[in-house]
């Protein structure tokens, strides 16, 4: 998707319109104004400045969230996030006059995504990272990209269908995620007296359900999905239950810099008015992967509705 974009604006106003009824996401949503556009002589933001300094931008990325970014069959890093961050880049390239900056891949996991971000590791994380207000404190997030919630994935031979027949189970969650807090909150709600288990990455939690260590792995719904299709274990698992998180995915970099934020937050404005969200969307959750696998998951109404909030075409809201 590395292609061209045409300037135009980016209102936080718009921006707090991708997120419907739920104000404790606009927050960390709006972390930064983006009114603030670059000015001629006013230098660059620390992190556009080092991007022109270096000619490079670099982009975290996670080896095993399908399709939002992970492997290929080369290990090259591909995915729906990464497509976006692309454009962000593309994007950056305008705003520091650099039209071939370098993409450096840094690896990142659920654990230790936000301290590369904070401690100036990546200038952007394109993974599966859910934008709440507690994480708003800490970084910046892109206009929404994607909703998910937290769910159970099961062997299809076991009799739990929900958080009700967890009572006195073992649950594997992955470190330095949002479902470990939401099944805390479960555990307690409840009182179901879970064993908790984590592990440090998404392909360790699934391979402790595999090895029947767990009985069931606790993250987000199309994460399960993405884990299963890739080990073509459909007559294996399943993902059951009713949602037991709310989690808005966005892409994250370092807040306190307007001038970045608002490249950001045009780049988003540009792919939704040139109805190119929908397409991508679709690419890497309707087609066949590139690795072979084939999720199916249609676009949910709220994401839908969040993208068409981005497109300034007339006529368009």
């Amino acid at each position: 998707m590395r292609q061209a974009f045409t300037r135009q604006a980016f209102t936080r106003q718009a921006l707090g319109r991708t997120i419907w009824t739920g104000g404790l996401l606009a927050a960390c949503l709006l972390t930064t104004a983006a009114a603030a556009q670059t000015g001629g002589g006013e230098g660059l933001s620390p992190t556009l400045a080092n991007i022109k300094n270096t000619h490079a931008v670099r982009l975290g990325y996670r080896e095993s969230s399908p399709p939002f970014s992970f492997l290929d069959q080369a290990n090259r890093p591909i995915g729906y996030s990464l497509e976006l961050c692309e454009a962000i880049v593309d994007e950056i390239g305008v705003e520091v006059d650099d039209a071939n900056l370098r993409i450096d891949y840094v690896k990142v996991t659920s654990d230790d995504r936000i301290p590369a971000v904070v401690q100036n590791k990546i200038d952007l994380e394109c993974g599966s990272t859910t934008a709440n207000a507690e994480r708003g404190k800490q970084v910046a997030f892109s206009p929404l990209m994607f909703v998910a919630g937290t769910k159970l994935m099961v062997a299809k031979t076991s009799s739990i269908s929900g958080a009700a027949d967890l009572k006195g189970k073992t649950v594997v969650v992955t470190k330095g995620t949002t479902n470990e807090q939401a099944m805390h909150n479960v555990d307690k709600k409840f009182s179901l007296g879970l064993n908790i288990v984590v592990s440090p990455d998404h392909e360790q939690s699934y391979q402790m359900l595999v090895d029947g260590k767990a009985d069931a792995f606790a993250t987000d719904d199309i994460l399960l999905h993405g884990l299963i299709a890739r080990h073509k274990s459909q007559d294996k698992f399943r993902v059951v239950g009713e949602y037991l998180s709310y989690d808005p995915y966005g892409i994250m970099y370092r807040k306190g810099e307007p001038q970045f934020t608002a490249v950001v937050e045009r780049t988003f404005r540009k792919l939704g008015t040139n109805h190119d969200l929908i397409p991508l969307y679709n690419k890497w959750f309707l087609s066949r992967l590139p690795t072979g696998e084939k999720l199916n998951v249609a676009i949910s109404p709220q994401l839908e509705d969040a993208f068409k909030v981005l497109d300034d075409s007339e006529g368009a809201n």
